[in-house]
């Protein structure tokens, strides 16, 4: 189901930058940048929050951003098991990646915004 859903994201990106960029190349080479662009605003945000929150939280914080990190690159290391030896292989994981990373940078404004008092919020 995922690996389709990924088949249908990498059409959408190849139909989407058809005029753009018209090898597999350049289509993986705007994978890339679409990551590198999600991984820094993920940066951002997750600085953002360290700042605000409290120690203890700032512990758990990181503890829970390396969790992820293994989670998302195992998670899309299985997702994208169907293309591995393919030219699209690279551009397929840097989708993958992006779309996580694009979750977790929402969650993480989610928490970077919470209001006072509010018990769904860590490391206040």
């Amino acid at each position: 189901m995922r690996f389709a859903v990924a088949c249908a994201a990498a059409t959408m990106v190849v139909a989407a930058g058809a005029a753009v960029a018209q090898s597999q190349m350049e289509l993986n080479a705007q994978a890339g940048n679409d990551l590198r662009k999600s991984d820094q605003q993920l940066n951002t945000v997750y600085n953002k929050l360290r700042a605000k929150i409290s120690d203890a939280g700032k512990a758990k914080l990181q503890t829970a951003q390396q969790s992820w990190l293994r989670f998302r690159d195992q998670e899309c290391e299985f997702e994208t098991m169907g293309t591995v030896g393919g030219t699209i292989h690279s551009m397929i994981v840097a989708i993958c990646l992006t779309r996580l990373t694009d979750q977790r940078i929402k969650d993480l404004e989610a928490q970077l915004n919470c209001k006072e008092g509010d018990l769904s919020c860590g490391g206040q």
